[in-house]
């Protein structure tokens, strides 16, 4: 399928602390849509089910402090991926933000998925401004 990637957004607040925030799935909780219930999470992995669709658990992978997170699957899921979560410190302490979701889907799955991904990586990066500036 290839890479889905969201908005880049600008975020008024240090790369630090965009990275310390997505670096605890306790944190991810109040980035998600309202059709994502069920959730269950530590510092480094969570669970959750998406309405209508599936339950998913998700560990994180990789941590390069204060430019990139990698999330990965975890336990039985339709499709392997990851997610990156990118920073990029900007003047004037704001931070470029950035989410890719880069996913090995058949053609049939990647058709159906792209549009609910794209939203869902979208909704992710703009719930993740507003709840750090505030």
């Amino acid at each position: 399928m290839g890479k889905i990637k969201s908005e880049t957004v600008l975020i008024s607040k240090s790369q630090e602390t965009i990275y310390s925030f997505l670096s605890n799935f306790n944190n991810f909780q109040h980035l998600m849509p309202p059709q994502v219930t069920d959730w269950k999470s530590t510092e480094n992995n969570c669970s959750f089910t998406i309405q209508g669709m599936a339950s998913l658990g998700m560990r994180i992978k990789e941590r390069i402090p204060f430019s990139k997170i990698i999330i990965i699957p975890e336990g039985k899921v339709p499709f392997n991926f990851e997610l990156h979560c990118l920073f990029a410190e900007k003047e004037n302490n704001q931070t470029e933000t950035q989410l890719i979701f880069d996913a090995d889907m058949n053609p049939m799955l990647s058709m159906m998925a792209t549009k609910p991904l794209t939203n869902f990586v979208n909704i992710l990066v703009q719930q993740l401004k507003v709840i750090i500036e505030r």
